[in-house]
C-alpha cells in the first residue's frame, strides 16, 4: 500500500480484503497450541494477529517488523540481540532514562564500553571509532532535541557501525528513520501508536533479514510476546493515528503559541515551533509534526498547583493519549529542573485545550 497516503495505510493496512459473509475486522487469535500441519504451532511462536500488525506497522516504517510485548522490551531484545561482551555502545545521555538504567543494571556482565552523548552532540570526531551499535533518540525524551539522522547514520556506517532510532516521539507517520539511513527503528508502541492510555507493546523495524530472524528467535527464546488481546487492541486502534496524530499536533502547536511569551513559562520546546532551536532540522527529516511539547515553571509546587487547576490536564507519565497529560519529568530520575513539564497534547478541542492550560497558569 506505499501508493497510498498516510490514513489510507492506517485503515487498512495488515487487514485482508475480507471475503463474502465475513467480518469486516480479523478479531484476536487466541490459541496456545494450534493443529499441527499448518504454519502456526505453539503460541509462544507465532499468531495471525502478531503477522497481521507487523505488516501494518513494517509498512509505515519501511521494514520488516517485530513485535514486542513493550517499549522496553523491543530496546532489551535489540541489545540482546546484537551487542557481545566487550562492545561499543552510543546512548543518548538525553533520551529516555529507563535505557540507560538497563545498559548500566542488567548489560554489566557485558562489560560494554559505554558512550553517552546528548542528542544535539557534539558528535565529535572519532566518536563512531570502534563502536558496535548506536542508539539515536530524536525528538528526544523529555527534551526534545533533534539530531541528524542521515548525517550520524553515513558517519556510523562508515566506521563500521549500527545505527538505531528510538522514534516513539516521532511515530512512523512523522519520521522514517529507515528511509534516511538507519539500520534499525525501536519504539513504544505504549504511546501514540495505541494511543489510548490502556495497554503496554513494542515493536523493532529493520531492513537485514538475517537481524529480523534473530529478532524472533530472541523472542520466541525468551517469552518475551505480545499477547493477542493486546496485539489486536493496537491494531484496532492504529486505525485513527492519522487522525489522532493530527489533532494532537494541531492542539500542540496552538499551546505552543499561546505559551510562548507567558511569564510562568520558560524552556518551551515544540519541534514544530518556527522558533524551536531544532525546527530546520526537523523540518528537514520529519514528515509532520506530534503532540510532544516541554517546558518549565517555577519548581514542583507550582507543577502540583498547575495540574491541581487544570479542568483538562491530568498528571501521569506516558505521552501519546487521548487525553492531555503533564509529566514532571525529575520525579522518574530525568537530569531536569524540579519544574520541568513534559505535556502531551490530547484530542481534546483545541480552544478548550488552550484556555484550560492558560487559565490554570495563572
Amino acid at each position: 500500500m506505499a501508493d497510498f497516503g498516510d490514513g489510507t495505510r492506517c485503515v487498512h493496512g495488515g487487514q485482508a480484503a475480507p471475503e463474502p459473509g465475513a467480518p469486516l475486522s480479523h478479531g484476536p487469535v487466541f490459541a496456545a497450541p494450534y493443529h499441527l500441519g499448518g504454519g502456526d504451532f505453539y503460541g509462544r511462536a507465532g499468531n495471525p494477529g502478531w503477522r497481521a500488525l507487523e505488516e501494518a506497522i513494517g509498512e509505515l516504517d519501511g521494514g520488516r517488523c517485530v513485535l514486542l510485548p513493550s517499549g522496553m522490551a523491543a530496546i532489551s531484545t535489540l541489545l540482546r540481540s546484537v551487542l557481545r561482551a566487550g562492545d561499543s555502545l552510543i546512548l543518548p545521555s538525553d533520551g529516555y532514562y529507563a535505557t540507560r538504567q538497563l545498559v548500566r543494571d542488567e548489560f554489566a556482565e557485558l562489560s560494554l564500553d559505554v558512550r553517552e552523548i546528548p542528542t544535539a552532540g557534539p558528535w565529535d570526531d572519532g566518536v563512531f571509532d570502534g563502536v558496535r551499535l548506536v542508539l539515536l533518540e530524536t525528538p528526544s525524551n523529555p527534551g526534545l532535541d533533534v539530531c541528524d539522522i542521515a548525517a550520524l547514520a553515513e558517519r556510523a556506517h562508515a566506521a563500521g557501525a549500527l545505527v538505531a532510532v528510538d522514534n516513539t516521539t516521532a511515530t512512523p507517520l512523522g519520521q522514517r528513520p529507515l528511509e534516511l539511513g538507519a539500520d534499525i527503528v525501536v519504539a513504544s508502541d505504549t504511546k501514540a501508536l495505541a494511543g489510548h492510555s490502556d495497554l503496554l507493546m513494542g515493536h523493532v523495524s529493520v531492513r537485514d533479514e538475517d537481524l529480523a530472524e534473530r529478532l524472533v528467535r530472541a523472542r520466541t527464546l525468551s517469552g518475551a510476546i505480545p499477547g493477542p488481546f493486546e496485539t489486536w487492541l493496537v491494531h484496532r486502534s492504529m486505525a485513527t493515528l492519522d487522525l489522532r496524530l493530527a489533532r494532537q499536533a494541531e492542539n500542540a502547536a496552538a499551546l505552543s503559541e499561546a505559551l510562548r511569551e507567558h511569564p510562568a513559562v520558560s524552556g518551551l520546546r515544540w519541534p514544530g515551533m518556527a522558533a524551536d532551536p531544532a525546527h530546520e532540522l526537523a523540518r528537514r527529516q520529519m514528515r509532520r509534526w506530534g503532540g510532544v511539547l516541554r517546558f518549565e515553571l517555577a519548581g514542583a509546587g507550582a507543577v502540583e498547583e498547575f495540574v491541581r487547576r487544570s479542568r483538562l490536564v491530568v498528571a501521569a507519565t506516558s505521552f501519546g493519549g487521548l487525553h492531555t497529560t503533564a509529566d514532571r519529568r525529575s520525579q522518574w530520575g530525568d537530569p531536569v529542573p524540579e519544574g520541568f513539564v513534559r505535556l502531551s497534547a490530547g484530542c481534546e478541542d483545541t480552544a478548550d485545550l488552550v484556555a484550560d492550560v492558560v487559565q490554570a497558569l495563572g
